[in-house]
């Protein structure tokens, strides 16, 4: 059990309040997360049921991911899978990194504020749905942990913000029987034909008959507390890996053949439960199994370990889905260098002869700042080389470093390394350096798995860079075509937000504006154009360039919605529009407001609740040249104020818009109108759609302050 952490949370407490909850849900395998304090990343704080070496695809799991977990954490509410089928569905990623058949439950840990999320696995010989009381026990059961917690930082301990190695419960923790195989089973076990062993959780041998000692041609006390992969030369394939990790996961019977050198043929029948692996070793003859089964010829190429194979295939799939720069150096961050052990991490790319860093992680900003921009000297440094011969390099120990490049710098004080170019169709993008604070020797298995992520790393870097340039553009665009900064205008108290909607969609066409048309009166426009993307911003500009132009001639409302209607159809554009357009009149007292297809404002009068401005709304803007757009007009009166939105930020599955609004209009009522700004971060914060935007929103709350 690893001992990293604060005391006061991860002790015996937090740890017995887990293995009870895993016990009571009969669960097969727990794992406990703990959010950052950021709260972007989960990491796995406690396991049971299963060594921690099956766990490392997932030690760090992103809220934004599409796993269980973070769905659990994101949305508040319980995920339930039932079957490997359902997983397939509904979590691909996972499904290719866990083909298991089990079923799987992941909950939220909320108290006082969000700490975390509770995963548990089932075989998939349990019924495939949960009923209400087991949904019921799992949810006292995360209030429970969130009470442990929250007593612990009570007590004087910080909040816990995970990140270490995962603690790991010894077999029997959780309640299960604990292994121990007494004298008598002992002998039950020599007296049946084959042989007879037993391994832990983690694989290793707990306990062997002499049958089986015969039949794997090796004594106990050579096997004893090894795993058969390594111990036994010829069982060192992925496939036999893989089938006792099926056991472990599925908790459900496996069976397999396997040759033992020079030519016997063994059977082996895994038999699972909460404590252990049962395994039965029989002879099955002298006729080989067909020809699909792995071959044993002796070779000097190692296979790669399963787990780190699966790796491979969840790291592949977590990469096809990035969007940025940013995205690929966090995923090789929390994801690689957990899985090979790695305690750094440099991603640079190649700029006019030297190396630009464009992440790292595990080195201070100061040797940051003296790695960045090295030459691309070939005999200087080892990065240098592998980017121009396109071939990964790995240094086991700093004398080899030394050796090969004595002048290369000695910056970081690490002890080993491993280079990976990252190149596409020949043309080098970067190079992603992994490196060690101890020595670290590089098997061929490990090398082989490196380099294959180091071409997924490539292929992904590659697309996140064009992503960046493209966004970085569009959203220049949309920047330059929205207002820099409303004009002070006496008597109006004014305060704005844009917000896109998620990453990969913060391009669209939302816009607002604040115009002046004279000493006696001002306009306010709100907008929202359909699309997210370049085309969408580049219209939101012509409507409100168009809305502008005809604001400043003093024309009223419906003449202005109809104007810039005329322009959006005279340009045949498939896009639609639409608007909402107020002229307060300060002389006249009173405030004139025609809608294009868009929600009511939220009036809010001293002394009485907001509510939605009782207006009616003509079409959309850009469908039908000649559209009326009626005119709805109130008094402007001393601290009246009104909330121009769009419809991302009411707008959710499922909810009514006119509840929406409703439930918006309550929460402008309990706002403190003192400081506008802190009342609009606070509309942004409470909407039905905080946290779940699909939609970018644009906000505008105005307030007559009088004359």
């Amino acid at each position: 059990m690893s001992d990293t952490g604060d005391p006061a949370v991860d002790g015996d407490g937090l740890d017995a309040a887990f293995a009870e909850t895993v016990r009571r849900t009969g669960a097969a395998v727990g794992a406990l997360y703990l959010l950052s304090p950021d709260e972007q990343v989960l990491s796995l704080e406690v396991l049971s049921g299963a060594p921690a070496e099956l766990a490392e695809p997932w030690v760090r799991v992103p809220v934004a991911a599409p796993a269980p977990v973070a769905d659990a954490v994101r949305e508040e509410r319980m995920v339930w899978v039932g079957s490997q089928s359902e997983m397939a569905r509904s979590y691909p990623r996972t499904a290719m990194a866990l083909p298991y058949p089990l079923a799987l439950a992941a909950a939220p840990v909320t108290g006082v504020r969000r700490w975390g999320a509770l995963l548990l696995l089932w075989p998939a010989t349990r019924p495939p749905y949960m009923t209400g009381r087991e949904q019921g026990n799992i949810a006292s059961s995360c209030r429970r942990l969130a009470r442990v917690i929250e007593e612990a930082v009570e007590r004087g301990g910080p909040p816990p913000a995970g990140g270490g190695p995962p603690r790991v419960l010894p077999d029997g923790a959780g309640g299960h029987r604990a292994a121990g195989p007494a004298m008598a089973a002992a002998d039950f076990a020599e007296r049946l034909p084959g042989g007879s062993c037993a391994l832990d959780l983690a694989g290793r041998f707990t306990y062997l008959s002499s049958g089986a000692c015969t039949l794997l041609g090796r004594e106990a006390d050579r096997l004893l507390g090894t795993l058969p992969w390594q111990s036994l030369r010829w069982l060192d394939d992925p496939t036999y890996e893989d089938r006792y990790r099926a056991a472990v996961l599925s908790r459900a019977p496996v069976s397999f053949t396997a040759c033992r050198p020079p030519g016997q043929w063994l059977e082996f029948h895994l038999y699972p439960d909460d404590s252990g692996i049962s395994v039965r070793i029989v002879p099955c003859g002298a006729q080989p199994p067909p020809v699909s089964a792995p071959s044993q010829v002796a070779s000097a190429a190692v296979p790669s370990r399963v787990g780190q194979l699966y790796q491979l295939t969840h790291l592949a799939a977590a990469l096809t889905e990035v969007v940025g720069v940013q995205d690929v150096i966090d995923l090789v961050a929390d994801q690689i260098m957990p899985a090979f052990g790695a305690q750094g991490l440099v991603l640079s790319t190649a700029d006019a002869g030297r190396l630009r860093i464009t992440g790292y992680r595990g080195y201070s900003p100061q040797t940051v700042e003296r790695l960045d921009g090295l030459p691309l000297d070939t005999r200087l440094t080892p990065a240098g080389r592998a980017l121009d011969s396109g071939i990964p390099a790995f240094f086991s120990h700093p004398e080899e470093m030394r050796r090969i490049y004595p002048e290369a710098p000695q910056i970081s004080g690490k002890q080993a390394w491993a280079f990976l170019p990252l190149i596409i169709s020949g043309r080098p993008v970067g190079i992603c350096v992994l490196s060690y604070d101890d020595p670290h020797d590089f098997p061929a298995a490990e090398r082989a798995v490196l380099t294959s992520l180091a071409g997924l790393v490539a292929q992904a870097l590659d697309r996140a860079r064009l992503y960046d340039t493209k966004h970085d553009l569009a959203h220049a665009l949309q920047q330059a075509l929205l207002p820099r900064t409303l004009p002070a205008i006496g008597g109006l108290r004014v305060a704005a937000r844009y917000l896109p909607a998620t990453r990969g969609m913060d391009i669209g066409g939302d816009f607002y504006d604040l115009i002046r048309l004279d000493d006696t009166a001002a306009a306010a426009v709100i907008g929202d154009v359909q699309g997210h993307n370049v085309a969408a911003a580049a219209l939101m500009g012509q409507v409100r360039m168009g809305v502008h132009a005809h604001a400043t001639l003093g024309t009223p409302p419906d003449r202005v919605l109809a104007g810039t209607n005329r322009l959006l159809t005279d340009l045949g554009l498939d896009l639609f529009t639409s608007s909402l357009y107020a002229c307060i009149d300060f002389a006249g007292r009173r405030i004139a407001l025609a809608s294009a297809g868009h929600p009511p404002p939220l009036l809010r009068l001293p002394g009485h609740p907001a509510r939605p401005v009782d207006m009616p709304p003509g079409p959309l803007l850009g469908i039908d040249p000649d559209a009326e757009f009626p005119v709805t007009e109130i008094p402007l009166v001393p601290g009246l104020m009104l909330a121009f939105y769009t419809d991302g930020l009411i707008e959710t599955p499922g909810v009514d818009l006119e509840d929406a609004m409703n439930q918006l209009a309550a929460e402008l009522s309990r706002a403190d109108d003192r400081d506008l700004d802190a009342l609009v971060d606070t509309l942004l914060r409470t909407s039905g759609t905080a946290g779940k935007r699909t939609d970018d929103v644009a906000l505008m709350v105005i307030q007559y302050t009088g004359p």
